[in-house]
């Protein structure tokens, strides 16, 4: 697998092309968002372990850099809870619709042919990002996050509410409880939903039993293309 770094309208962003990789071929698109602290290249490992020949990945740069110790530099996609100022998520949510219209375009992809997936931080920019636009994303994922802003995010809600959603959070998270995750799964069933929720016995991580479990999901959702 190949890995490309491209700057876009609002983000910088990393593609892995898969095995065999034929440029003129459709491939649906798994985009995936890194956590707070993280950066681009963060989740890029989880591509292999998905599938090395039937998708094309793309992951953006989370666009504030926040200084995480030890003089490394990491990058969020909005301040933490409690520092946020207004607007700073609407904001947020506007560079992450330039990037869809970048990777979107440079790829030829088809509303549709898509998935959103994302770790903590990016999990939450997932659900603001991915339910309200259920024509682009074939479905989402959200793993060890936190559904946001119940309320605005209820007012962005489609009619059709069949867009498949996967959670998966550990129960001794020590960043974001596990009721965090019960009560996103809650609300989303509550709203009309049928979110694929996962427990697992670890912390805020994505190990391989998460991976087992979200790649049949991811499969049965947006099929990977075909070598033949």
């Amino acid at each position: 697998m190949k890995a490309e770094q491209h700057q876009g309208q609002a983000l910088a962003y990393l593609n892995v092309y898969p095995d065999g990789y034929q440029e003129d071929a459709p491939y649906p698109l798994v985009i995936l968002l890194h956590g707070f602290g993280a950066n681009m290249r963060d989740l890029a490992g989880l591509a292999p372990s998905i599938h090395r020949e039937g998708y094309v990945y793309s992951l953006p740069n989370a666009p504030i850099p926040f200084n995480v110790g030890l003089g490394m530099v990491g990058y969020g996609w909005h301040p933490p809870r409690g520092e946020a100022q207004p607007g700073d998520f609407e904001k947020a949510e506007e560079q992450v619709a330039a990037y869809f219209d970048d990777v979107f375009a440079q790829f030829g992809t088809a509303p549709g042919n898509a998935v959103l997936m994302g770790f903590s931080q990016g999990g939450g920019m997932t659900y603001r990002c991915g339910l309200e636009r259920p024509h682009i994303f074939a479905g989402l994922a959200a793993l060890s996050a936190t559904l946001p802003d119940r309320d605005i995010l209820k007012t962005k809600l489609p009619d059709n509410r069949d867009q498949p959603i996967f959670i998966a959070h550990g129960d001794h998270d020590p960043m974001i409880s596990m009721d965090t995750a019960q009560a996103a799964r809650d609300f989303l069933q509550e709203e009309g939903y049928a979110p694929s929720f996962h427990e697992y016995p670890m912390g805020h991580e994505i190990p391989p039993a998460v991976i087992n479990d979200l790649v049949p999901w991811l499969t049965g959702v947006l099929p990977p293309r075909s070598s033949g």
